[in-house]
């Protein structure tokens, strides 16, 4: 297992965690995490990597070991937050973006609202969200305004243990070794010795934004670097829009250098799940 290391780092007055693997002076690629998730994620993947490069990993704000709010959180922060990190990481060039579902939002949508600061981007299992055609502004606040009025709290387990087999029980595909890593290292350990998910749960609250899938089309259409998207024959693409459906075709056709990939029994967390097929393909993708 290829070790890494973790700095922290201030961006926009929060205490930002960014784990480090590789060489410095190797090619960099930034991986960024999705929801409720962590940059140890990419473990597996990285493990699989044949050639060096250097991998860049924030944990979002509010999740892992980057600083916390503890009240709601306004989506539009992430793509600030990527803007700050990639200046401070790649002031003179522009990156290599890999995100894997909410980390593929964020960096799809900045590569079309800052086209010049990303050279390639791969997007692991995420073609944008379907919510429910019933909900409206009204509705979504009004769920929002219910949610705030709670105290937010994850699910607690007995210790890594418990947490490694409940991962095992979600997701058969996972080795013991890869869901005893994951809840090693996705995870953090309580006062009384309980464990919990590393991520604040007020992530649990939705936007009081209805989304708008035409935005993000008008992001998509607007990148200039070439795409690679990584579809899981298990996951939320297939599972949501198909393989040849009209919206999916709609969708895809917003990209104007694109590459699509289909990944074999795998599940929406592909890089746990064919860690080695991902690598492969990440690597005749992304630029020496």
């Amino acid at each position: 297992m290829r070790l890494s290391t973790c700095e922290q780092v201030a961006i926009r007055g929060l205490r930002y965690n960014v784990r480090h693997w590789g060489p410095a002076d190797a090619p960099a690629v930034f991986l960024l995490h999705g929801w409720m998730d962590t940059s140890a994620t990419f473990q597996f993947v990285v493990d699989a990597l044949q050639r060096d490069w250097h991998l860049i990993a924030p944990d979002w704000r509010g999740y892992g070991a980057s600083e916390w709010l503890g009240r709601p959180y306004w989506f539009p922060d992430y793509y600030a937050d990527l803007d700050l990190l990639l200046q401070h990481y790649s002031p003179n060039a522009p990156a290599q973006l890999v995100g894997h579902s909410m980390g593929a939002n964020i960096a799809a949508t900045y590569a079309g609202i800052r086209p010049q600061r990303v050279a390639r981007l791969a997007m692991l299992d995420f073609l944008g969200l379907k919510p429910p055609p019933e909900i409206d502004a009204p509705t979504q606040i009004g769920h929002w305004l219910d949610e705030i009025s709670e105290p937010q709290r994850l699910r607690r387990y007995v210790d890594h243990v418990a947490l490694a087999r409940r991962l095992l029980a979600v997701n058969p595909r996972l080795t013991r070794a890869r869901a005893e890593f994951l809840a090693l290292n996705v995870s953090r350990e309580l006062p009384d010795g309980g464990v919990e998910m590393a991520c604040d749960p007020w992530h649990k609250v939705a936007s009081p934004a209805v989304y708008r899938i035409g935005d993000a089309l008008a992001a998509w259409r607007k990148i200039t670097a070439p795409v690679l998207m990584l579809h899981a024959e298990q996951g939320f693409v297939n599972q949501r829009f198909g393989r040849d459906s009209e919206e999916y075709r709609q969708r895809t056709g917003c990209f104007a250098d694109l590459r699509i990939e289909w990944i074999a029994d795998a599940s929406h967390n592909l890089q746990h799940d064919q860690p080695e097929a991902v690598a492969a393909l990440l690597e005749t993708f992304l630029l020496p």
